[in-house]
């Protein structure tokens, strides 16, 4: 495949940690230092000829200037030059994963109170939030449409982006005229997924419980999926809680970016990383405090 664009890399060595391979391989290639990294994605892509599992890893800091230390073309590009590079197959579902925060906020309710929602949206995009999902069941159609031109016009301000969640016959419209960036499936909509043509100028995402609601999802060209409940919570009694073993276990390899969700929280990311997780979702973890609090949900 010599002529084409990757990511640096190599080969796991027999009995070889996949840090430490990291690490040699960038000396190797590069001549840089590894001094912080951790997980991003794993992905699974079958070539005509050949199967490949890439463990792909986010180097945050490092000593040295990169340099094609085997003769190899190196260029620098902006997250969104990525899109137009001639990337191998198996590299491309890297760039949804760089495009994303490692923490989803999917708001509480309202209530009759939108003022203290955006005081409270607020206070999320403060604390760092970039990525929001407005989940708002309740409220009527009307209402719904005044909260989301509110929030979109908050969110634009603050740089974060915002998704409408909800059936997407009515959630894709609704973020088109809010301005929203995209729009958040729910795992009782997958089908529309496959059945409707993908609406390429939003960002999608889908909540998913099991395997064949992943791979509906992945089918479905959704950009992303929120995965659980890992822990049990207050509002999912009933579902049996994944815990980090079995989501592990559905995230690796998942070919798109993964947030764990239910009883998850910033602390942790380490740990959802480590499980092959984008990072975590929630309600509570990241909305309000104490009664105000509402239960998560997907």
């Amino acid at each position: 495949m010599a002529g084409r664009w990757e990511f640096p890399g190599g080969k796991l060595h027999a009995g070889e940690s996949q840090s430490a391979a990291l690490a040699r391989e960038l000396v190797e290639e590069l001549g840089v230092a590894v001094r912080a990294s951790r997980p991003l994605i794993e992905i699974h892509h079958r070539y005509a000829d050949r199967e490949v599992v890439l463990h792909v890893w986010s180097v945050d800091r490092w000593d040295g200037a990169a340099r094609g230390l085997e003769g190899q073309a190196l260029q620098w590009l902006d997250i969104g030059e990525l899109g137009a590079a001639d990337l191998l197959e198996a590299d491309r579902p890297i760039l949804a994963t760089l495009a994303l925060p490692d923490r989803c906020l999917v708001t509480g309710e309202p209530a009759d109170d939108p003022r203290r929602f955006l005081a409270q949206l607020t206070a999320a995009l403060d604390r760092g939030i970039s990525l929001v999902q407005l989940r708002t069941p309740r409220l009527s159609s009307a209402a719904l449409t005044d909260l989301a031109l509110a929030v979109a016009s908050l969110c634009q301000t603050r740089g974060a982006r915002l998704l409408v969640n909800g059936d997407p016959r009515v959630a894709a419209p609704l973020a088109r005229r809010a301005g929203a960036h995209g729009i958040h499936v729910p795992s009782r909509y997958l089908q529309w997924l496959r059945e409707d043509e993908r609406p390429r100028d939003l960002l999608i995402g889908a909540s998913v419980h099991d395997a064949s609601e992943l791979r509906a999802a992945r089918d479905g060209g959704a950009d992303f999926a929120i995965l659980g409940p890992v822990h049990a919570t207050p509002s999912h009694l009933d579902v049996e809680p994944l815990g980090w073993t079995r989501f592990a276990a559905l995230a690796r390899g998942a070919g798109l970016p993964i947030y764990a969700i239910g009883g998850v929280g910033a602390e942790d990311l380490p740990h959802a990383w480590e499980s092959g997780a984008q990072g975590v979702a929630g309600i509570r973890a990241f909305w309000g405090s104490g009664s105000e609090r509402a239960q998560s949900g997907a």
